[in-house]
């Protein structure tokens, strides 16, 4: 990777960003809002983490950053293709293991129930806007199928995990009742 000297370039003043290998596009593009949630959401994983203080859950969020940068770079270099159904598989098997720990969900849970569990909602929450706009990218241009696979996955992953932190130390998930 290039050292960067000067973080600005002014380049993008006109409204439009730089791909790896030079090319320019608007800012708004679908390729670039893809970019730029897969961007938010890896950032809410570091908030999540920072709270969380080297937690049993810390290894598996910080591999979901990881990954989640190889799929900023498939973005940022269109016909790259980082993420691998092994990375899906792996994911599996985490969700599996830690699903296997909780009671079986018979409503919905909302949001929240502890600080820690509300992060990883939202966190959730950004992984499937995240998701929405690699597909509608998807329906214009060629991205990575796995990486699609690889981002329902996540959210699967992240609920389970909301959960879990919900019920640490004592605490509970909070579950909708109709009409309230």
């Amino acid at each position: 990777m290039p050292r960067l000297t000067r973080i600005y370039t002014r380049t993008g003043d006109d409204g439009t960003t730089g791909l790896v290998g030079g090319d320019r596009i608007d800012k708004d593009s679908p390729r670039i809002d893809a970019i730029g949630t897969v961007d938010e959401l890896n950032s809410m994983l570091g908030l999540l983490r920072a709270g969380l203080g080297g937690d049993e859950l810390d290894a598996s969020l910080e591999a979901m950053q990881h990954r989640l940068f190889d799929l900023g770079a498939e973005l940022a270099m269109p016909g790259t293709d980082l993420l691998q159904s092994a990375h899906t598989q792996a994911m599996e098997v985490s969700l599996d293991r830690l699903n296997a720990e909780l009671p079986p969900l018979k409503e919905f849970v909302l949001p929240g129930g502890n600080e820690a569990a509300a992060r990883c909602h939202l966190a959730r929450s950004l992984c499937r806007r995240a998701e929405r706009d690699l597909l509608r990218l998807s329906r214009t241009e060629a991205v990575n199928t796995e990486s699609l696979r690889y981002l329902n996955r996540t959210s699967d992953l992240l609920f389970v995990m909301a959960r879990i932190l919900a019920r640490r130390d004592g605490g509970e998930e909070i579950t909708w009742r109709k009409g309230i």
